[in-house]
């Protein structure tokens, strides 16, 4: 049984601003904008949605399959991949095109302002859902190239493949009609806060009504935990303590991990949301999308110790 991750691949340049940035913009000069922030601290790290839940769900201990559209820097990321058990098998790289490039600011607050520059990843279409990979059991369409997402969500119908439809940043690239058509195509979706109200503005729908036309679903809400709206109720999932919290960016990539992991272990959503949740909580100790490590083993005891039952 194999999960097909559809998405970006990036590599992310992180900078921490010592500060808060509300400290900086003033709201009543938004039109005029101009500031600078001096990040002492920098990093570069392997990142893009589908190379970061590819990357957890492996944790996990499941086979993640990246589909995914990469340039021509792309082979320190592919060494990467193969040393952590991932396979580039369906990751296509151009010539002519870098790798998807996230330049992301954290302020001490935890608030994130990121510039991305797709690169490759606005040829996503390029790639098709394989025709000829019967393990191939579920799917994820996550932040891609516009033409990508809307293509591989229909080639995942046409092959009777359940998906999750997973927006993200990609978001505003879609008209209330588009999303639609992406519920409608969808077995799962899931959001964080603003992504649900963003997408309840476009739709016409609220959350309920939106539920109801997908088996579940899932909305994030940080520190607060997520909603899980499924057969006509909705699940409270509690956040799951972090040890520590040094790096927000890519947790939302590794929760998506954890609810394909329920998925394919056909867990109830209170136990899919967290375990979920957990591996929120686990990322945000790490600095960076992809270098945090646990075994099976500590990661259940982490779950006993943070919702006092076992899965």
């Amino acid at each position: 049984m194999s999960a097909l991750i559809c998405g970006s691949m990036a590599f992310d340049t992180i900078m921490v601003f010592h500060d808060k940035f509300k400290n900086h913009i003033l709201p009543e000069k938004v039109h005029i904008l101009n500031v600078s922030f001096l990040v002492p601290v920098l990093r570069r790290e392997y990142g893009g949605c589908a190379g970061n839940i590819a990357y957890n769900l492996n944790l996990l201990g499941e086979e993640a399959l990246i589909m995914a559209v990469a340039g021509h820097d792309f082979e320190p990321y592919s060494y990467w991949l193969s040393q952590h058990g991932l396979s580039s098998e369906f990751i296509r790289t151009l010539d002519n095109q870098y790798t998807g490039q996230a330049y992301i600011t954290t302020d001490e607050d935890g608030n994130q302002i990121t510039a991305f520059h797709p690169g490759a990843m606005s040829s996503s279409h390029l790639n098709a859902v394989p025709t000829d990979r019967s393990d191939i059991t579920i799917g994820i369409v996550s932040p891609d190239g516009k033409e990508g997402m809307v293509q591989h969500a229909a080639q995942f119908v046409e092959q009777e493949i359940p998906f999750i439809f997973d927006p993200g940043q990609g978001m505003p690239m879609f008209d209330g009609a588009e999303l639609l058509a992406f519920l409608d195509q969808a077995t799962w979706v899931t959001l964080n806060d603003y992504e649900s109200e963003l997408m309840q503005e476009r739709t016409g729908l609220d959350l309920e009504a939106m539920a109801d036309r997908v088996e579940a679903l899932i909305v994030t809400l940080g520190a607060k935990g997520s909603k899980i709206y499924t057969a006509g109720r909705c699940i409270t999932i509690p956040a799951a303590r972090p040890h520590a919290i040094n790096d927000p960016t890519g947790c939302g990539d590794a929760y998506r991990a954890g609810l394909l992991y329920g998925l394919m272990n056909e867990l109830d959503w209170a136990t899919t949301g967290r375990i979920a949740s957990l591996m929120g909580a686990i990322k945000i100790e790490h600095h960076g999308t992809q270098n945090h490590r646990f075994d099976m083993d500590s990661f259940k005891q982490r779950y006993r110790e943070n919702f006092g039952t076992s899965f």
